[in-house]
């Protein structure tokens, strides 16, 4: 790009680095260089070299640079450094290992890149890239494989075996088709074999698992870095065993027999679980056992095409510096403990050496300051007169002066835009000003003397060359703080849980007509000649009932809100659970008639129409300083359309904590104060009001508004003050507990309420609520994620939004699971205090918390340590929290108490005891106390040492496995969450009828009250069931997985149009290859239920050469017509008017001499000329 690199070859300094550089003299040091005048500087120097690295001291930092030097080159890629202290990990995020892979991936393709790394990541050893080429699959149309084979090697690659590929780095094989999630890819490959060749190649979408694309070869890389073959695994083990041997004989002798006994069984569950799992999870910090020569990742680049450029040579010295300190110091401690052995002490390349291998490229180095470096002795220093550029503050006024001045010195300006209109508006816009501003995409045409050439791109912050007359002005620069780029979301819609995903035998199920059982699995059964698949659900007192597989859609998963309590099962052939749904059944009706008659009030009700906005609250909304997500932006603008219309608002706001709920609460009520009315915040406790409180006044410090706060920590004498200015209207905005509901509290001109968690408060401060409410418009603000059934059920009802993206910047949590171990928590505390951040410790005993806080205490004796549990007067809780916020203790150890609430975002480490007695919904909510700032936090789940972990611990480290980031346990976690949500939305009262239908039954009861409620005539509902002499059933061989096998079962049986069956038929062919003829049936049954369906018939059944056609007792037929249709089948149809159920009997073959014909066929024709006879003209939806 030549508009940005043409004046820096005026700069004598810069020739002359650039010359010294092109011609491999050694390194060259350019200082007075700040942000975003570095990388152009790199840009410019790097011209010529295939492969760049830019190496900075932090992965905060490396992020940054990644972002941003993407404007001077596409290939950009972060290479993460690894973390070195908690090696022995069971389990540790993913994310990590992709990108490293796929920064390794672009190296051995040789393709030019440029890669930000860190210092960590080039002191740590890696295994030579030949180790990793030599394991890459190939696969195109001409080959063969070998599926046993091929199993082995994926495992041996790092791959894990699994039913559905769902996450990068999975593959899963079956009956002719292999799925591979390729760690380097955005979408996992699907193999389809014919005998042992390859028949087809394509990737496909994780979400759906249809195909994506087609492709004609495919390469797999590993996934992981440390490849093992069975060799290597074996002498790296025997010299792990010696080591072992030594040292613990070592240990003995100096009287510790306790660490020696340590160290060798910890070696030996090491390596049996190596043996067993065949995984290389706990290995890596044994490295230099199986590759006793490691490299560093700077010596995978070639000196000859290389160039490297540091960033603050001295930060990155003192980096170095402190991590081998840092290392040093906890290998010392671990080694004494008998938690490693001494060659794993040796893990990381010294500062020194680093230097050594640096000396051997073409480097560059860049500060703002001039400052020696032991780690790079430059041969020429370079000094640099460059300015950051002002920031204009929106200001267009002193843009246009400065450009002005500009052109008539003859400077040239290269004005960047991070949008293409953007750019050409204001180009229009400063030429209209007598500027010769013009919009160029051309990236060579150089600016000239006077110009001002607009151009697509982004830099965080401008600057210019006085000397040269060249400057560079960025957005942010002119509308202050750039907002973040976005990030492609990928998003899932409604498939939270996919109901019989999750099915196991022993769960407790709900059969809308006959109750509460426990699912048995999946039957084959054999009657009269025909097999089907029968889901067996077994009742009270040996009952078992047989449910065809294509009748799944009357059946849910049954789930409660409290998971623990066993539900009472129903027993088959009595009345009770028809007495219980008819008991759940009024309940609901009055929950929608109530909910309904409120909306209705509502509505009717005048309320306060807000004016539009204000040029202040535009000014207002740009000074947020984060990028406000979809969800956000759509929650606000319709709270100020709500609060702009006549009608009383009430919405509800729901959404995780931190994702920006607050932000809408403080926009609304921005706007309220502008049209002179006051505002009320309610909140749940004293210390969520103390946050709110400093988080408004922060907001809103710029802007004459009143804020003040009624709680426990304002004194009697501040609170009367408060009270009185209330009244005289001095007050715009009150923040507070319950307190602020005190009948003393006088408002002269009330126009807006907020409410943060109403489910928290109790029955009396809601009544008071509900008085208040009455003409006000209200908003309510909730982190219980509320469900998105009921949400469908509730639209129309109460208004509400939900929040379900999280905000950018959030950095995934790095979530390690271990067994506890003493000096790993003091390691971890130590690491995340030693970053001025503080700690959460998890303990859930609390007759023993005291004693736990004074062991940490004992562990890390200059962190201040505190403990808190539910059991504590409010008083003294509140003084622990209050001092925890504001950063007066370092960790608290506390029960699950913390779980609701507190937003502090410099909490970046949780560390929870015993993890394995906790439920996911738990250890997520609590996961979720960190991570809220842009700092990677880490969570450590710990479970105690046992020895009957051996077998459980398989099992429990795969559930939790999938909790890190990865599976399907958040989303289990969530539906926790979701019916906890949906009582507190509904009132405790619909708890109880809510546990005794089941969740799913119970919002479908309320969906079909509401509409009830509101006068909307509801489809009558009724069953059909198709009983036809066909084998019609899923074969093991065809789909063996059972979880999968019931999931299409149901998707199938909740089929209604052909379109669906032809898109199933698709589906099934894409992911398990051409279906049986027992699954052709199976579909065409389908098709035959929802004609009969339409038509209302309750059942279609076939014995011998007669078919029975029953139809509902209330159908929406003409029957006049009915003589008309049995006309149409001369003697082959007849109609029974039974009262209870009338129905027609078709008989196929009047006598054996008749030919055999086709009862499906004849049965689909018979039930598309009814509809087409009995269905009325105006009931066009029946028409099929």
């Amino acid at each position: 790009m030549k508009v940005l690199t043409a004046p820096l070859w005026e700069l004598a300094e810069f020739k002359e680095g650039k010359a010294l550089l092109d011609r491999g003299k050694g390194h060259v040091a350019f200082s007075g260089l700040y942000d975003s005048q570095k990388l152009h500087m790199v840009y410019g120097l790097s011209d010529g070299f295939t492969q760049k690295i830019i190496v900075t001291f932090s992965d905060k930092r490396a992020r940054e640079i990644g972002a941003e030097y993407g404007f001077y080159d596409r290939r950009t890629m972060v290479y993460p450094g690894k973390d070195l202290i908690f090696y022995q990990a069971d389990v540790s995020g993913g994310d990590l290992v992709r990108e490293r892979m796929r920064v390794l991936r672009a190296l051995l393709e040789k393709r030019p890149v440029t890669i930000v790394t860190t210092m960590s990541a080039l002191m740590m050893p890696q295994t030579p890239l030949s180790g990793i080429v030599s394991r890459i699959l190939h696969f195109d149309k001409k080959s063969t494989v070998d599926e046993r084979k091929l199993s082995a090697q994926l495992v041996e690659m790092g791959y894990e075996k699994s039913p559905q590929v769902e996450e990068p780095g999975q593959f899963s094989i079956r009956g002719g088709i292999i799925d591979i999630f390729d760690m380097t890819e955005e979408n996992p490959y699907r193999i389809e074999l014919w005998g042992d060749s390859v028949e087809s190649i394509r990737s496909f979408d994780v979400l759906s698992q249809r195909s994506v694309e087609n492709l004609d070869e495919i390469a797999i890389y590993p996934a992981t870095e440390l490849m093992l073959s069975e060799a290597r695994r074996q002498d790296g083990f025997a010299r792990i065993k010696k080591e072992t041997k030594q040292y613990a004989k070592k240990l003995r002798e100096q009287g510790n027999p306790e660490a020696a006994h340590r160290i060798e069984t910890q070696i030996k569950e090491i390596e049996e679980s190596a043996q067993e799992f065949g995984s290389v999870v706990n290995l890596e910090s044994f490295v230099h056992y199986f590759y006793p020569q490691t490299e560093s990742f700077l010596e995978f680049f070639h000196p000859e095409t290389t160039a490297v450029f540091l960033d603050e040579p001295q930060h990155l010295s003192e980096t170095a510096n402190a991590l081998e300190t840092e290392f040093r110091e906890s290998m010392t401690g671990r080694l004494e403990k008998g938690y490693i052995l001494p060659g794993q002490a040796q893990l990381l390349y010294p500062e020194k050496e680093i230097a050594g291998k640096l000396s051997q490229y073409r480097a560059a180095s860049l500060a703002a300051l001039d400052a020696k470096s032991s780690l790079f002795k430059p041969d020429r220093r370079f000094e640099i007169t460059v300015r950051s550029m002002p920031s204009y503050n929106n200001s267009f006024e002193a843009l246009l002066k400065d450009l002005k001045r500009y052109k008539k010195n003859g400077s040239r300006v290269l004005l960047l835009c991070a949008s293409r209109t953007r750019a050409k508006r204001l180009a229009a816009d400063l030429r209209e000003q007598e500027l010769s501003a013009f919009y160029s995409e051309d990236p060579d045409r150089e600016v000239l003397p006077g110009e001002t050439e607009l151009f697509y791109g982004h830099v965080e912050k401008g600057f210019e060359y006085p000397m040269l007359k060249f400057a560079v002005i960025s957005e942010g620069d002119i509308f202050g703080a750039p907002k973040k780029k976005k990030r492609k979301i990928q998003r899932y819609e409604g498939t939270k849980i996919r109901d019989f995903g999750e099915l196991k035998v022993g769960d407790y199920v709900v059969h809308e007509t006959h109750g509460l059982g426990i699912y048995q699995g999946i039957e084959k059964v054999e009657m009269e000649g025909t097999v089907r698949d029968y889901m067996k659900i077994s009742y009270r007192d040996g009952g078992n009932l047989y449910v065809l597989a294509t009748g799944l859609d009357a059946i849910q998963k049954y789930a409660s809100a409290d998971a623990a309590k066993k539900p009472k099962l129903n027993k088959l052939g009595t009345q009770e659970w028809h007495k219980t749904k008819t008991r759940v059944r009024a309940a609901v009706d009055e929950v929608a008639k109530d909910l309904v008659e409120l909306y209705a009030a509502r509505q009717n009700g005048k309320g306060y129409a807000f004016s539009e906005d204000t040029v202040w609250q535009r000014e207002f909304e740009e000074m947020f300083p984060f990028e406000e997500t979809d969800d956000q932006l759509m929650a606000i603008a319709a709270t100020k359309r709500d609060m702009e219309s006549n009608k009383i608002m009430d919405r509800l706001i729901c959404g995780d904590v931190g994702y920006g709920k607050t932000e809408v609460a403080i926009r609304a009520a921005f706007k309220a104060v502008q049209d002179g009315k006051q505002v009320v915040f309610l909140v749940p406790t004293t210390i969520l009001a103390q946050q709110h409180y400093n988080t408004f006044v922060q907001r809103m410090k710029d802007y004459p508004i009143r804020i003040e706060q009624m709680s426990r920590f304002r004194t009697p004498a501040q609170q009367k003050k408060v009270i009185e200015d209330l009244k005289k209207g001095l007050v715009d905005i009150v923040i507070g507990t319950h307190r602020v509901l005190s009948s003393d509290m006088q408002y002269k001109d009330l126009g807006l309420l907020m409410i943060d968690e109403e489910q928290r408060f109790g029955v009396t401060h809601k009544e008071k609520i509900k008085k208040m409410k009455e003409n006000v418009d209200v908003l309510t603000l909730t982190a219980t994620p509320i469900p998105r059934t009921l949400h469908m059920s509730l639209v129309g009802i109460r208004d509400m939004s939900v929040l379900e993206e999280a905000p950018e910047e959030r950095q995934p949590i790095q979530t390690y699971v271990m067994e506890y171990n003493e000096e790993m928590v003091r390691e971890a505390i130590t690491r995340e205090l030693s970053r001025n951040g503080q700690v959460y410790y998890v303990y859930n005993r609390v007759n023993t918390i005291a004693d736990m806080a004074a062991r940490i205490g004992e562990m890390v004796p200059d962190a201040n340590v505190a403990f808190a549990h539910g059991q504590m007067s409010e008083r003294e809780l509140e003084k622990i929290m209050f001092s925890f916020i504001n950063g007066e203790i370092d960790i608290l150890v506390a029960t699950t108490i913390i779980e609701t609430g507190l937003d502090i975002s410099n909490v970046n480490t949780i560390i929870i005891h015993d993890s394995d007695r906790m439920g996911l919904s738990q250890l997520y909510q609590l996961r979720g106390r960190v991570g809220r700032s842009n700092r990677t936090a880490y969570a450590f789940l710990m479970y105690k040492r046992d020895k009957v972990l051996k077998e459980v611990a398989e099992k429990r480290l795969q559930a939790i496995r999938e909790f890190t980031e990865l599976g399907s346990g958040i989303k289990i976690a969530m539906r926790d969450l979701e019916i906890r949500g949906a009582g507190n939305l509904l009132g405790l009262s619909q708890h109880g009828h809510m546990e005794a239908v089941g969740y799913d039954l119970y919002c479908k009861m309320l969906n079909e009250a509401v509409k009830e409620a509101k006068g909307l005539k509801t489809e009558e509902s009724y069953d059909t069931t198709i009983d036809v002499d066909l084998d019609a059933y899923i074969p093991m061989g065809y789909i063996p997985n059972e979880m999968q096998k019931l999931d299409i079962y149901k998707r199938i049986a909740d089929i209604e149009t052909e379109e669906e069956t032809e898109e199933m038929l698709e589906e099934l062919i894409d992911r398990f290859g051409d279906p049986p003829k027992s699954v052709e049936n199976l579909l065409y049954i389908a098709k035959i239920k929802s004609l009969a369906h339409h038509v209302y018939m309750t059942e279609v059944s076939q014995k011998g050469d007669t078919v029975r056609f029953k139809l509902y007792e209330r159908a929406g037929i003409d029957v006049t017509k009915i003589p008309e249709l049995t006309a149409q089948y001369a003697g082959s149809v007849k109609f029974t008017a039974d009262t209870k159920t009338p129905f027609f009997t078709y008989v196929l073959r009047k006598n054996s001499r008749e030919k055999n014909v086709d009862a499906l066929t004849v049965i689909e024709n018979f039930l598309r000329t009814a509809g087409e006879i009995l269905l009325p003209a105006e009931d066009p939806v029946k028409k099929v």
